[in-house]
């Protein structure tokens, strides 16, 4: 099993920063790709960023040149750095988890998910 824990939500004012953590333990064998997804009230989850590694890594349009993903591979950690925060911006922030828990097993893996609200 693998355990997913994020940090860092919060209320933040329009055009403030925020920065989210995210760290996988347990039966890892190794992590493929980690990174976020975002799901607002009334709507589906969806892409935020997620990479292979913090140099190569997929951006949802709304969020490109705004966030900014990066990885701790030693301590099997995503780091999601927002900033100029949008109202729209605000969702709950889930850490996505891709991982080999043996060489030929593979499965996704999910944070309990973190608020985070952008308002004046």
């Amino acid at each position: 099993q693998v355990q997913v824990v994020e940090s860092g939500g919060g209320l933040v004012q329009p055009g403030g920063s925020l920065r989210l953590s995210c760290a996988a333990s347990g039966n890892i064998f190794r992590i493929f790709a980690m990174g976020w997804f975002r799901q607002a009230p009334g709507k589906q989850r969806e892409l935020v960023a997620v990479g292979i590694n913090s140099d190569n890594a997929n951006y949802a349009d709304s969020v490109r040149g705004r966030f900014t993903i990066s990885r701790d591979n030693a301590k099997n950690t995503v780091y999601l750095q927002m900033n100029s925060l949008k109202p729209e911006d605000t969702a709950v922030y889930y850490c996505h988890v891709d991982v080999y828990t043996s060489i030929n097993t593979r499965n996704i893996y999910w944070g309990q998910g973190t608020q985070v609200t952008v308002s004046s």
